[in-house]
């Protein structure tokens, strides 16, 4: 049964699996995500007037940083080189909707990277906002699309 499962040795314990054999190529991810917010959070972001600052700029630095910080967070998580990492922010009625994309020229895929960078700019936008209302929510996070590698490309 471990045999199918590449991240366990032969006695069931987790490792981090070798790809120092494989081959460099261009991958990507995206993966997107949903603040849900109230509508005093979403005038205040359109106002500029959220106590804390430019929310939207912080979240995005922060969704970067953290896609470059994965393998900090995650153990099994090899230590890529993020080549690029682009992290989208915008204001709807309803919250805030976050996407990430994320690129590397590596030896394994950036789906971890991508959905971290998603998850901590949501949290930076909670982070920002949660003295105006408590009730906000992170909602949906998950993985578009992936191009690249062994398994080549895939969609949701």
């Amino acid at each position: 049964m471990t045999g199918s499962f590449t991240h366990l040795d032969e006695g069931g314990q987790a490792r981090m699996v070798d790809v120092t054999e494989k081959a460099p190529t261009v991958r990507s991810a995206t993966a997107e995500g949903f603040v849900r917010c109230s509508s005093t959070i979403v005038s205040a972001l359109r106002d500029g007037t959220v106590p804390k600052g430019d929310v939207l700029a912080v979240a995005r630095i922060a969704g970067i940083a953290a896609a470059k910080r994965t393998p900090d967070l995650l153990p099994l998580a090899h230590v890529i080189g993020v080549h690029g990492a682009v992290v989208d922010v915008t204001v709807v009625d309803d919250g805030v909707r976050v996407s990430a994309t994320v690129r590397t020229a590596d030896r394994t895929g950036v789906e971890m990277e991508a959905l971290t960078a998603v998850s901590v700019a949501a949290l930076a936008v909670v982070d920002m906002v949660k003295g105006l209302d408590k009730s906000v929510e992170i909602e949906n996070i998950r993985l578009l699309r992936k191009t690249g590698g062994k398994s080549g490309d895939w969609s949701r």
